[in-house]
């Protein structure tokens, strides 16, 4: 019951009470500069970790380990006592009773609340492809898709049909943003060079790597030399580029677009996202995906006492255009929040409107070429790379995932092998490689 939760926190009634829906990088930012303030602070998410989401590509692409980017939210905050995490879904909100909804019928009381509960897939109407184009937002997500590819493979060593074999060696990004650029090209190279030799009854150089994108470039959000810089980069890797085509058609036996069928085994969404449903909890205005329609304090309409940030919140730069959907976003986002709450409690003036500062868009290309845009500063090729390689190691938590992280891209990088190479979640039997 409600009154259980409460309880068990132990709190006086004068303290503050914060709760913080969604561990990433949005709401954990905002309990870290939280700390030493006045407040106890309830975080919940239905994981118990958080994820290191800009690099979950290459643990679906046998890069790196699920460890390697992932934390457990409790060893984080450890040394918090005024945290408390919670493992549960949220299910509504009572903003009448200031009330968080959970599942099995509990409740958690705020005076605060900070809204941080991310994105998932969206299929722009046909939900019915989820089943065979996954996307990538979760370790379990991940996982499957690793799952997908190395499967692939070791189904075509085993067919005798060709046109079946090729099928499986063809594989479809659904997407020409970073995610679908960086899934492409690693694929790519994963195929083409890491696999080589493995196999008896087939040459996996014989794949056939294929990035869809309706729109008229990939990277759309880079300028277009860049963009055209990244699509070469992917033809040399062996990708085959369509732009201005949207699928039309997607089933477990291909894709069709530009009135075409092409037959894959092996599909990828990377094409959209839809928010959580924080606006219908709210009953707030929100935009096409669902994100609400913020204040410029980042509280949601007629809620002075709830915030909005991340993937759910949808609010301008100070040039007029949204703010995108990346990690350093959520991560202002979280500490600008932190420190109106903490304006508020002393009673000072509050930081006013949220404003932010763009560091710059980075997406890599393989393990030897990125494009960086930082406005001021344009790289491509291996230099962008390392320096892509050194920004993202940079923002990973702790010595030990730096370290673990750094040595497996060096080793991909002089070696050309990934470890991370397991099949899981199924059975190695010929039953469990006829079918997913």
């Amino acid at each position: 019951m409600a009154e259980d939760i409460e309880m068990a926190v132990g709190l006086p009634g004068a303290v503050h009470r914060v709760v913080i829906v969604g561990g990433g990088f949005g709401g954990l930012q905002c309990a870290l500069d939280l700390k030493g303030a006045p407040v106890h602070i309830t975080l919940i998410d239905r994981r118990n970790h958080h994820l290191f989401q800009p690099l979950l590509y290459q643990v679906a692409t046998t890069s790196l380990a699920t460890s390697e980017i992932a934390w457990p939210i409790r060893s984080l905050l450890r040394n918090r006592p005024d945290v408390e995490t919670l493992l549960a879904t949220v299910t509504g909100i009572d903003a009448a009773a200031h009330r968080v909804l959970l599942d099995g019928g509990d409740s958690v009381p705020y005076d605060t609340l900070v809204l941080a509960t991310g994105a998932r897939h969206a299929y722009f109407g046909h939900d019915e492809w989820e089943p065979f184009a996954p996307g990538l937002k979760t370790l379990e997500d991940a996982t499957t898709v690793r799952r997908r590819l190395l499967l692939a493979f070791e189904r075509a060593e085993r067919t005798k049909d060709p046109e079946e074999r090729q099928a499986l060696l063809t594989f479809v990004i659904i997407g020409g943003g970073p995610t679908g650029v960086e899934l492409a090209g690693t694929i790519a190279e994963l195929a083409h060079e890491n696999l080589r030799g493995d196999f008896r009854h087939i040459d996996t150089r014989d794949s056939r790597v294929v990035l869809v994108e309706a729109g008229p470039r990939i990277l759309p959000a880079f300028t277009e030399d860049l963009s055209a810089y990244a699509k070469t980069a992917l033809e040399k890797l062996g990708v085959t580029v369509e732009l201005g085509h949207p699928v039309t058609e997607c089933s477990d036996a291909g894709v069709m677009f530009a009135g075409q069928w092409l037959k894959a085994r092996t599909i990828l969404w990377a094409a959209g996202v839809q928010a959580s449903p924080a606006a219908q909890w709210l009953g707030a205005p929100a935009d096409r995906v669902g994100r609400v329609l913020v204040a410029p304090d980042l509280t949601a309409p007629g809620h002075p006492d709830i915030f909005v940030v991340g993937d759910t919140a949808m609010v301008n730069a100070p040039d007029g255009t949204p703010v995108p959907g990346i990690a350093p976003a959520a991560k202002q986002q979280g500490g600008f929040v932190a420190r109106t709450i903490r304006a508020r409690l002393a009673k000072e003036a509050s930081p006013g409107a949220f404003h932010y500062v763009h560091s710059g868009s980075l997406a890599t290309i393989g393990k030897r070429a990125a494009v960086v845009d930082f406005g001021w500063l344009k790289l491509t090729g291996w230099p962008a790379w390392w320096l892509w390689g050194l920004a993202h190691i940079y923002f990973l938590i702790g010595v030990r995932n730096r370290l673990a992280v750094a040595l497996s891209w060096l080793w991909i990088y002089l070696r050309g092998q990934r470890s991370a190479r397991l099949i899981t979640q199924g059975d190695a039997s010929g039953e469990a490689l006829a079918k997913d």
